[in-house]
Parts: structure tokens; C-alpha cells; sequence
């Protein structure tokens, strides 16, 4: 802060620092869940010829309500849904902040069960939504009887459940999920962004939707369609739910360009989807051997690992950025999280721990 006057800043807003994982220059980085697979020749053609194609169109507004978008999301989801059933934004985080702008705001609560993603208290907060931090069991779970009690004495108006969880990688049983959906009295939001690479048998909650009208199901293009840099997330929701999102979005929020790249990944879903099984096996892979070191490792159903306990996790972050491994420092104290990437990223990893807990 300057000597001049300070900016008049909302109250609630003051000493509220942004988020950011670090963005340093490093041979491996393997902190902020990226898919390390990029678009293969195939995709990357499609893509370029479809930004041609609007590029003569820029001089016009875009669809302000992504109606072609919408009605491709909603063939890949599957399960019944329509196109006036699905929503999209500029990623998820635009997503949450719609919902929150809608069902959350002042005077009003959001419930998440910590650790959990850092963007949704957040949001909260900037929202003027009041985060109210639940609890999760020793292993980073959800019981039924345990949430739902937490629900019932809190009574939000948002609930946040994260499945596959970040940081942790932990999934929510369908069962914990419907349970909530009965106590909540407001809006319950699944936060699905890691849901393409959950273990085999994971049900999604989109399955819970024809009969949970409060339900709402978010998911991204960051992740397993190798798209972060595209931004693109979205959500299957009631129809009246979608209505009023609408009252909340800024006007042609969705770029033709932006648009155009979705449509395109999605319409080759095959290809970027196919890095999603090897991303498994190197997960599981990394799980047990970092067991085989005597590490705490919590079971994981997303692209990363979280792992610990250690004594002095900075040291031990600090330690792998020096040999040129960027990981996260983030979740419960004493742990750690490292990203799945490519195989050969995965032994640098692996190389510089080794080194550095010797």
C-alpha cells in the first residue's frame, strides 16, 4: 500500500489474498492437476479449422446462450439429459461463482467439508456468502450420518461436495451424496471436476438428478479433455435451475472462439479421453510406491496424490523445486500433492524425493 489514501474496499474483502498455485519456470511441474497429455495432431487441426471458420464471424456477438455447445455437453454426459438441462462458462470456477450468485449472497451460507478446493470458500467469501469450514473423518471421507449431521446443524443454503475430492482425490459414495440431498434445504453442488478418471464402479451423481431438483453437478474441460488453457466449464442441472443462472450470467460470458475449441474437443472426445486410463495406472502406480517408502498416501480416484506425513513438507517442497520438481504444498499440514503426469515425469518425481528424504 502507497502513502496515498487506502482504496475503499469492502470490508469483508480486506486482507484476502488471490488465489494462485505457483507459476515457475521448472523442467517438471506437476502442481495444478493439468492433464500432461497435449492435443494430438488430429484435434489440434480441428481446432484451428473451427476458430477459422468463426473468425470471419468476430465483428458479431457469439451465442449468448451456447445452444450448440450445450446440446454437444449434454450428448457426452449422457443419462437423459437435454440441452436446456446444461450450462456452460468460462471453467468451473465461473460456474461456482454463477451459483453462488444466484443461491448464495448475503445473509445467506455455503457449507464444504475441508480440506477441500481453496476456490470455493473463496468464492464464497467474494460473493458475500458466508463459507461456513465442515469436517471430514481421519481418512478425508464422508460418513453419511456424520455429514448429514453437520448439514442439519448448520442449515446452509449451499452445501459443496467435491467427488473425487482435491486435495485429497477422494471419491463421495452415491449414497453420502443422496443423503444430503434429503437434509439440505437449499442447493446441493457436486463438484465432479475429476470425475472421468474415478475408479471403476464410480457412479456419478448425475445420476441422482431426475429426481433431486436442487441438485446441481459441475464438471470441467481442464482435466481429462487436456483443455485448462481452453477454459471451459459446465454443469447438468434442473431446467429451472439453468433459468436462473441465466438472470446471474454477464452477457455473451462465452467467447465464439472459446466456443468453437469446445465443440471441437468434444466432437474428438476419443482422442484426449484416451490419455485417461494411462493417467490411472500411473496413479495407482505412484500410490504404492510411494507406500513402499513409508509414506501416508490417501487413496486416490483424480490425477494427483496426496501424500505426507511429513515434518517439515516446505523442506521437503523446497527440496524438490531445487532438483526441478514443482509440486503443491497444500491441504492438511504435513502434506503434500503431486500431479500425475507423463511417465517420464513422473520418475523425476520420484528420483528427487527419493533424494530428498534421504
Amino acid at each position: 500500500m502507497t502513502g496515498e489514501m487506502p482504496l475503499p474496499v469492502r470490508d469483508d474483502l480486506a486482507g484476502l489474498h488471490p488465489y494462485g498455485a505457483p507459476q515457475l519456470d521448472v523442467p517438471v511441474r506437476l502442481n495444478t492437476n493439468e492433464n500432461p497429455y497435449p492435443p494430438g495432431d488430429r484435434l489440434r487441426r480441428a481446432i484451428g479449422e473451427a476458430v477459422a471458420e468463426v473468425a470471419g464471424t468476430l465483428n458479431r456477438y457469439p451465442d449468448r446462450d451456447a445452444l450448440e455447445l450445450r446440446k454437444d455437453l449434454a450428448g457426452y454426459l449422457g443419462h437423459g439429459l437435454t440441452p436446456a438441462q446444461v450450462w456452460a462458462a468460462n471453467g468451473s470456477n465461473e460456474i461456482i461463482q454463477q451459483l453462488l450468485q444466484a443461491f448464495g449472497g448475503p445473509g445467506r451460507c455455503a457449507l464444504g467439508f475441508e480440506p477441500s478446493y481453496s476456490m470455493h470458500p473463496l468464492i464464497s467469501r467474494v460473493t458475500a456468502t458466508r463459507w461456513i469450514a465442515g469436517r471430514r473423518d481421519e481418512a478425508f471421507g464422508l460418513g453419511a450420518e456424520a455429514t448429514v449431521r453437520q448439514v442439519r446443524e448448520t442449515r446452509p443454503d449451499v452445501v459443496f461436495l467435491t467427488s473425487p475430492n482435491n486435495p485429497t482425490g477422494t471419491a463421495i459414495p452415491l449414497g453420502v451424496i443422496e443423503a444430503v440431498c434429503d437434509e439440505a434445504p437449499g442447493m446441493v453442488i457436486v463438484d465432479e471436476a475429476y470425475a472421468e478418471f474415478a475408479g471403476a464402479g464410480t457412479r456419478s451423481a448425475l445420476t441422482l438428478l431426475p429426481r433431486r431438483p436442487r441438485l446441481v453437478v459441475t464438471r470441467t474441460m481442464s482435466k481429462a479433455f487436456a483443455m485448462a488453457g481452453a477454459r471451459v466449464g459446465y454443469l447438468a442441472a434442473s431446467e429451472d435451475v439453468i433459468s436462473v443462472l441465466l438472470t446471474v450470467r454477464l452477457p455473451y460470458h462465452l467467447s465464439a472462439v472459446t466456443q468453437a475449441v469446445a465443440r471441437a474437443a468434444l466432437q474428438h472426445a476419443a482422442e484426449p479421453l484416451a490419455s485417461v486410463a494411462a493417467i490411472r495406472a500411473e496413479r495407482d502406480a505412484l500410490v504404492s510406491w510411494l507406500r513402499g517408502r513409508g509414506l501416508i498416501v490417501a487413496g486416490s480416484d483424480a490425477n494427483f496424490v496426496l501424500f505426507g506425513v511429513l515434518p517439515d513438507r516446505h523442506a521437503v517442497w523446497q527440496g524438490l523445486l531445487d532438483r526441478g520438481v514443482l509440486i503443491r504444498e497444500t491441504g492438511p499440514e504435513g502434506w503434500l500433492r503431486v500431479t500425475v503426469g507423463t511417465p517420464a515425469e513422473v520418475a523425476a518425481f520420484r528420483a528427487a524425493l527419493e533424494e530428498v528424504l534421504s
